[in-house]
């Protein structure tokens, strides 16, 4: 099916719903790196087995729509404010890292769950500067589980929220890049 754009609000009397194995984008192991785009990522669940991953959103851009295209919004903006990408770790992470392009910055927060602590919760927070996520399979998340929905906001803001698996003392994994 080809991509459709819409104008103005679409309402469903009985909702909508994505299905079918091109929701679930699999990152194959072994990458090292992957830059999400919102053409191939957005709105799909990406899994990782990879322990070792440095994922790099792409930058935030929340400039106005052409009016050079047709009626109302341009269709083909650049515009990608409202795009979600959802990120599942299946294997515990050593070194998964979750970017920005330095400029943009997280705004939000997360759950994190201290699996050797009967469960105990905490929730972190980033600070004003941190750009990165930072899973290590222990005190900073990352333990198989873990899963984040990160949502282009408005210029220079992602919002973060998830729950985060961690162990041992834990702590925030948000950090500057």
């Amino acid at each position: 099916m080809s991509r459709t754009t819409f104008q103005g609000p679409v309402r469903s009397m009985a909702g909508f719903y994505s299905q079918g194995p091109a929701n679930v984008v699999n990152v194959p192991d072994g990458t090292n790196t992957l830059a999400l785009t919102v053409a191939d990522h957005a709105g799909k669940i990406l899994t990782t087995n990879d322990a070792s991953l440095t994922i790099t959103l792409p930058p935030l851009v929340a400039t106005a729509d052409s009016a050079s295209a047709g009626p109302g919004a341009d269709p083909n903006t650049l515009n990608n404010q409202g795009v979600q990408f959802m990120i599942f770790i299946e294997t515990a992470a050593t070194a998964v890292k979750i970017g920005t392009d330095g400029t943009d910055k997280y705004v939000g927060s997360i759950l994190m769950v201290d699996t050797d602590t009967a469960g105990a919760t905490t929730g972190y927070a980033p600070g004003a500067t941190n750009d990165f996520i930072n899973f290590n399979g222990n005190t900073t998340g990352g333990i198989a589980g873990t899963w984040v929905r990160i949502t282009a906001l408005k210029s220079l803001k992602w919002l973060v929220e998830g729950v985060v698996l961690g162990s041992g003392a834990v702590g925030t994994p948000f950090a500057d890049s």
